[in-house]
């Protein structure tokens, strides 16, 4: 019982400790501590080396299903563009291309959504949350919508996106400079492939389902603004449930 309580204190500890800034608060963390310890001095090599400032960046995941691929962009604040940093494999996958819509169905979200939770107990070492359902979701889902969904460590998943331990610690860490440097806001787009036009072709040829290419062809418009301005859409959600781009 008594480890039990220690345990929890330290999980505590881990999350609130508000006087300190949340990296230090991270770092109390023996998973996260180790980290940046493997990572952080490599990291700042490579942050260096492609002209992004390594005290004040800020980060974007777009995520690519068919591809199972995750690709992190970083921008110095100074700068309006984001740049390609990195490019993870996702290690395992679960479910069809396709949004998620109703807990247990094993599927990988698709849509526009943010890290909602670092996570440095992950029964995957370590995870980002995303925020799914988003307000799409909320209102095209007529089911119970489910949850939970995580780019994280470990190379197992129903509905998550696992990049294995050794990666999870580089684009933790990486996220956690990110939100200590100021930045309230980490997006996530995940896409069910690249939405150009190859892209596109082989969705509406594999898939006949009208509502489904319409959902795409939606997706595709805030795929084509990144690629187009390497920055970000605006994204706001309509009555119906559709995303619009400002």
């Amino acid at each position: 019982m008594l480890k039990q309580v220690l345990v929890f204190l330290v999980f505590i500890n881990c999350f609130y400790s508000s006087a300190q800034s949340f990296k230090a608060t991270q770092q109390k963390c023996e998973r996260v501590k180790t980290a940046y310890t493997e990572k952080w001095e490599t990291l700042q090599k490579e942050l260096t080396k492609q002209g992004i400032d390594k005290n004040n960046f800020q980060l974007f995941f777009r995520v690519f299903k068919k591809d199972k691929m995750v690709e992190v962009w970083l921008k110095s604040n100074d700068k309006k563009q984001f740049q390609l940093f990195k490019t993870y494999n996702i290690c395992a996958s679960s479910g069809d291309l396709g949004p998620k819509r109703k807990q247990g169905d094993n599927q990988v979200p698709e849509g526009f959504y943010t890290v909602a939770v670092f996570n440095p107990y992950s029964n995957y070492y370590l995870s980002l949350g995303v925020s799914y359902p988003n307000q799409s979701d909320k209102i095209l889902d007529f089911n119970n919508p489910g949850g939970d969904i995580m780019i994280h460590g470990n190379c197992v998943t129903i509905g998550c996106l696992p990049l294995t331990d050794e990666y999870i610690k580089e684009v933790y860490v990486l996220a956690v400079e990110a939100k200590n440097n100021g930045q309230q806001t980490i997006p996530i787009h995940i896409f069910p492939t690249r939405l150009d036009d190859k892209g596109m072709k082989y969705l509406q040829t594999n898939y006949e389902k009208a509502s489904l290419i319409d959902f795409w062809k939606n997706l595709k418009t805030g795929f084509d603004y990144f690629e187009l301005h390497h920055q970000l859409p605006k994204v706001t959600v309509d009555k119906k449930g559709k995303y619009v781009f400002e």
